[in-house]
């Protein structure tokens, strides 16, 4: 069975990635500590704190990564947190934010608690028994880009272009009619949207819901290639754009403009301009909104040519040159 990648001289960054749904009231008293920890550590990323709880992915020096994932079990609400691992040979993000939100998944749906309201877990080893019942609808919660690079055999796909029109298409199906009972089995990247929308069903007084336990990265990290239902790669949040089974690096690429995958054919393209533009996302930005990315891919570029040439292109606890002059986002 495939395992995770491990770290290696070449593979420095060490990538955490993690979710907790507890009940935070009091979230943004962690914001202050958590920011000037990350950044004394030498650690990098994106936090967000929300009363239902805490979703991030952080990335630097192994000694780092690990002394801010155990501060944040040493806090009572976070004790029972866990995490995903991946390694890299660069840094995966340029700098540091921990942000307050309202949700740290945006779904718009008022007074949900996911902390006790969420479907019952099944591990990644009893998933496929589970999906394999013809009474169980398998529903894919994730974008439509992100289907459109894999999913699990039979899923369904909501065609949905972000998360919080979920609601909306679990309501049209007469999902949400607790007078229709029915098995439901959700599943997402790494557990959180899952997490969430069994919560929706669960509030609305549906009963037999389940979630796939880690989400599909947890799938292909246990579940060997000869055992395995899922079909194709699975988008993720990184540097990585997608990975196969074992969690290894898939073979897409990532536009930096529109966030997505490069839709086939896209390097061919007139309109694909690397960190501008490709063939998804040309139509959807002004010629000044392009000359803007422009000029941050050059500044990029220079900046990453330069650090190069001083012969380590990410320097120990400096401003990292990651290969993403967009921005950074958290574990979805």
């Amino acid at each position: 069975m495939a395992g995770p990648i491990t770290a290696t001289p070449s593979l420095r960054y060490l990538t955490a990635a993690f979710y907790l749904f507890v009940d935070l009231p009091d979230c943004a008293q962690y914001k202050a500590p958590l920011q000037a920890l990350c950044e004394a550590q030498h650690v990098q990323g994106l936090v967000l704190l929300a009363p239902e709880g805490i979703n991030s992915t952080i990335a630097g020096p192994a000694d780092g990564v690990y002394t801010v994932l155990a501060w944040l079990r040493a806090q009572a609400p976070f004790a029972t947190l866990q995490h995903k691992e991946s390694w890299s040979d660069k840094a995966p993000f340029r700098r540091m934010r921990v942000r307050i939100k309202k949700e740290i998944v945006t779904m718009g749906v008022p007074d949900l608690r996911p902390a006790s309201q969420a479907g019952l877990y099944v591990k990644p080893q009893d998933w496929n028994a589970l999906i394999a019942d013809p009474e169980v609808l398998l529903i894919d919660t994730r974008n439509d880009y992100e289907v459109a690079l894999g999913s699990f055999e039979g899923a369904v796909n909501p065609g949905i272009q972000s998360f919080a029109q979920l609601p909306a298409w679990l309501a049209a199906q007469g999902l949400l009619d607790p007078a229709k009972p029915r098995k439901v089995a959700m599943f997402c990247t790494g557990g959180i949207r899952c997490e969430k929308s069994t919560a929706l069903l669960r509030a609305q007084g549906l009963q037999e819901v389940y979630h796939l336990e880690g989400g599909i990265l947890k799938y292909l990290e246990t579940v060997a290639p000869e055992a395995s239902r899922w079909q194709g790669e699975c988008f993720v949040f990184d540097e990585r754009v997608s990975v196969a089974h074992g969690l290894q690096t898939g073979s897409q690429q990532l536009c930096r403009c529109c966030r997505q995958p490069l839709p086939p054919g896209a390097l061919e393209s007139i309109h694909y301009e690397p960190g501008v533009s490709c063939p998804r996302c040309f139509s959807l930005t002004t010629e000044t909104q392009k000359k803007s990315a422009r000029d941050r891919q050059r500044q990029w570029e220079r900046a990453k040519a330069k650090a190069a040439a001083a012969g380590d292109a990410h320097s120990h606890g400096g401003a990292s040159i990651a290969g993403d002059p967009k921005g950074i986002q958290a574990h979805g």
